[in-house]
């Protein structure tokens, strides 16, 4: 990057600049992948490209049918423009069908449909390798009050449906994902909206027919064609036309 800018906070997988207007931020997507509490870390070339064009695609959608987001627009390739928000320390977790911790935790068997869609909440802390907390939790520590869990769990059930709907009408079973929130402040009062990223790394998404895997747990499992599975989400998107030739190719 050419000028030098304000770095505000780096995570495993963005980096956030000081954006032009206050009350602004600039996500920039990296390449670095890491699973495990970043105990396994790799570079994946292309991988920032592929998850800011699928994030900016879904935050678009989910805009525009009234989900309030922090995502304003792309800037290029690997940078979009979004809101400053005041982050609620927890991972928003929505599981459809038992795979990864929660079947490890309650020995379900991967690929077991639950009986209805699960919320999880974990507190975001990578020290403590981000906790599962309940309710009681977040509102004794203040996290969050009462009245933006509600929020929280009403709109990850909203994004939940869309997003079904939306993998579904192309040939993805949406497994689960994990989102964070933020609040935004108008005069004395806040509201809650969407932050952070949806792309491959934060959602389990496997193909309906064949049930192949095309996200993070790729990577986690040294599975091996993370790039080219995320490349395929982007394709059954219909979002692949304007991606640079190097990382153009699909799953044959």
């Amino acid at each position: 990057m050419t000028t030098r800018r304000k770095k505000i906070y780096e995570g495993k997988a963005k980096i956030l600049y000081e954006g032009p207007e206050p009350g602004t931020l600039i996500q920039y997507f990296k390449d670095d992948a890491t699973a495990f509490n970043a105990q396994k870390k790799a570079v994946l070339e292309g991988k920032g490209v592929i998850n800011n064009r699928i994030s900016e695609f879904v935050m678009t959608r989910l805009g525009a049918i009234g989900i309030p987001t922090h995502f304003i627009k792309r800037l290029n390739l690997r940078e979009q423009l979004i809101k400053e928000v005041e982050i609620v320390p927890l991972e928003v977790i929505c599981r459809n069908i038992a795979a990864g911790s929660l079947s490890t935790r309650l020995g379900l068997e991967e690929g077991s449909a639950l009986p209805r869609s699960i919320i999880e909440f974990c507190y975001k802390d990578d020290k403590l390798g981000d906790p599962l907390v309940a309710e009681e939790h977040i509102t004794a520590f203040n996290w969050a009050s009462t009245q933006e869990i509600d929020d929280i769990m009403a709109m990850t059930l909203r994004i939940n449906d869309f997003l079904c709907g939306m993998f579904g009408g192309v040939g993805i079973t949406l497994v689960d994902f994990k989102i964070e929130f933020g609040r935004v402040w108008e005069n004395d009062y806040s509201r809650i909206i969407l932050a952070d990223e949806i792309s491959p790394d934060s959602c389990r998404l496997w193909d309906t027919a064949t049930k192949t895997k095309l996200d993070k747990d790729r990577f986690r499992r040294d599975m091996g064609d993370v790039i080219e599975s995320y490349a395929e989400v982007a394709r059954r998107l219909g979002i692949m036309k304007e991606m640079p030739t190097v990382i153009q190719g699909g799953l044959h």
